[in-house]
């Protein structure tokens, strides 16, 4: 049994080739992690010209520092992810910011309120980029379940039903993923790594 604190093997490898400067393993990454980078920097910033450049600098960020991973923070996925929010929300606050400027707000009190709409917009869309994450992160069974109950509008017994599994598992699958979604409003990052990116 592995012990918690270990990180995965790959995790420790690719961070390896990383340093080594292996641009075979930047495509790996790459291959492994864009269309999640894509998805949450789209979530974040509602535009897709902005989340492929976003996409763009989260790579070139972890060419360039893959020392700033720290392994024993939580997995590599959840490192790139939260690389993503970062340059996301920097990215979606200096382009609100710019707009706002650009608007000229006369009063004080319009200029604050405009601020405080700004960090209502980033807050929104942190939590939608972290559920986002957590549906994605989490195990096939329990993303089933949800989907069957959401998209499908599916009881618990429809579910059971649908997945093969007894009432019981159905309520527990549904009761477990609702529960990880729930964390969504607990942070900005995404689980796994609150540390500095």
């Amino acid at each position: 049994m592995a012990h918690k604190d270990v990180p995965p093997r790959w995790d420790r490898k690719m961070q390896q080739r990383l340093a080594r400067g292996e641009a075979a393993a930047l495509g790996e990454l790459y291959d492994r992690f864009a269309s999640l980078v894509h998805s949450l920097a789209h979530r974040v910033l509602g535009d897709e010209r902005a989340a492929d450049g976003v996409t763009r600098e989260v790579f070139a960020h972890v060419w360039e520092h893959p020392d700033s991973y720290d392994p024993k923070q939580g997995p590599l996925r959840s490192w790139v992810a939260a690389v993503t929010h970062r340059l996301a929300v920097q990215r979606l606050r200096a382009t609100e910011t710019a707009a706002l400027t650009r608007g000229g707000g006369d009063r004080a009190d319009d200029q604050a309120d405009e601020l405080e709409g700004l960090e209502s917009k980033v807050r929104r869309a942190s939590v939608a980029a972290r559920a986002d994450y957590i549906v994605h992160s989490m195990p096939a069974p329990l993303r089933a379940a949800l989907e069957l109950a959401y998209f499908q509008r599916r009881d618990y017994r429809q579910t059971a039903a649908d997945l093969g599994v007894t009432e019981d598992e159905a309520r527990r699958r549904l009761r477990l993923g609702l529960q990880l979604l729930s964390t969504a409003h607990d942070a900005g990052t995404p689980p796994g790594y609150g540390g500095a990116v």
